[in-house]
Order: structure tokens, then C-alpha cells, then sequence
């Protein structure tokens, strides 16, 4: 599956898509299937801030539990209530229905430090050889 265009990504295969000044996280692609059969996701509330770079939750799966890192700076207005009952989104709807969670952009600016499509693609690509 094709890293969408529009997007920013992170080297810890974070997406962020923006709108105005709210963004939508969650994992690309090549993370879910790094990661297999996804069994839960663990977000902070809304109303929580988050800092880019540091530990936003985390996402579990049948062979691991890894961390989400938050790709850019903000308060997180909300979370995608429905993995609660159905984290499987995260495999089958990365870039869609499987979002994780919603901020309000503090710093902007930080957008311009991630990756865009091509340039994440590369970067997969890359990972996937080591």
C-alpha cells in the first residue's frame, strides 16, 4: 500500500495528515505489517498534550508491544474510540479508518522536520533490506 501523498511521516512510522490546524495520527503500512495482527492500542485522554518525539501510547500486537511517538507537538482533542473493540482497523485501514488519534497543532513548524510521501517510501524501502 502506497504511503498517501498529502501526509507527513516519521522515521518511527508515525502519518500525520493536516487539516488547518488539527491533525490525525496513526501508523503507516509498512509499521502494521512490521508489527502483525494488532490486539490493542493504548492512547492518552483528550485534553492531554503531547510533545513531538515523546512516548504518545503504544500499540500491541500478537509479537510485540511498540511505542507511538508523537510526530508533532499539540493537545489531542480525539481518539479513535472504535479500536477499543475493533484494533484490527490499524491492519486493514491504516491511512483510514484505522487513525489513531486527533491534535491540535502547538507548533506547525514542526511539520516542515517529517518526511513526505517519496521521501518515506525511500525510507521504508531501506528498512524493509535490513
Amino acid at each position: 500500500m502506497k504511503a498517501p501523498g498529502e501526509f507527513k511521516y516519521t522515521k518511527t512510522h508515525e502519518w500525520v495528515k493536516v487539516d488547518g490546524g488539527k491533525a490525525t495520527i496513526g501508523i503507516t503500512d509498512f509499521a502494521q505489517q512490521e508489527l502483525g495482527d494488532i490486539v490493542f492500542v493504548e492512547t492518552p485522554e483528550p485534553g492531554e498534550d503531547i510533545a513531538a518525539g515523546s512516548q504518545m501510547g503504544t500499540v500491541e500486537s500478537v509479537k510485540a508491544v511498540s511505542d507511538l511517538n508523537a510526530p508533532v507537538s499539540g493537545s489531542i482533542v480525539e481518539v479513535n474510540e472504535t479500536l477499543q473493540d475493533h484494533p484490527e482497523l490499524v491492519n486493514q485501514e491504516p491511512y483510514e479508518g484505522g487513525w489513531i488519534m486527533k491534535v491540535t497543532l502547538s507548533n506547525p513548524a514542526e511539520l516542515d522536520e517529517l518526511m513526505d510521501a517519496a521521501a518515506y517510501q525511500d525510507y521504508a524501502a531501506q528498512e524493509e533490506q535490513h
